[in-house]
């Protein structure tokens, strides 16, 4: 019953992870794991717009899918916070097929870029960039940024 009630939610959670992977995928494809490291700081933080979207729209699925048309702000924030969690779930493995499958070499790269840059030492690079202290980030990130994100999505997806 419980999943039964959940099922939109485990959809745009699924969306949100392949975005992610496909984003990953784009940003290889530009170079910016690579040939363009340089860059890769400023362009990596548009995926903020696709995620916002993608919660957008699960909150307004929900809205108009589950409820009627009619979502409470309360409500619309619990949708968000169970694909959060679903999503936080999960992002250790999707980090995992990102740095083993779609960018095997980014972290080889990145530590190079940041030694040459003098922005660190090349042991202090590779504690960093590494798929250990990478799984440990994304695994924080993606509840604070999956509950802010639900916070402010559900005030614009609530309708009485």
């Amino acid at each position: 019953m419980i999943l039964r009630n959940r099922t939109i939610e485990l959809k745009w959670a699924f969306f949100f992870i392949i975005m992610m992977l496909l984003w990953m995928v784009m940003e290889r494809l530009l170079g910016l794991h690579d040939v363009h490291i340089d860059q890769h700081a400023i362009y990596t933080n548009f995926v903020a717009i696709p995620a916002i979207l993608i919660y957008f729209f699960a909150l307004r699925d929900k809205r108009e899918s589950f409820y009627g048309g009619k979502m409470t702000y309360t409500q619309g924030l619990v949708s968000g916070l169970v694909i959060t969690a679903v999503v936080t779930l999960i992002t250790p493995a999707s980090q995992f097929i990102t740095s083993t499958f779609i960018t095997p070499n980014y972290f080889e790269n990145v530590t190079a870029y940041t030694v040459e840059q003098g922005l660190m030492s090349k042991e202090a690079a590779a504690e960093y960039f590494n798929l250990k202290s990478y799984i440990i980030q994304a695994t924080i990130g993606a509840p604070i940024m999956g509950i802010v994100t639900s916070l402010i999505v559900a005030a614009f997806t609530k309708k009485s």
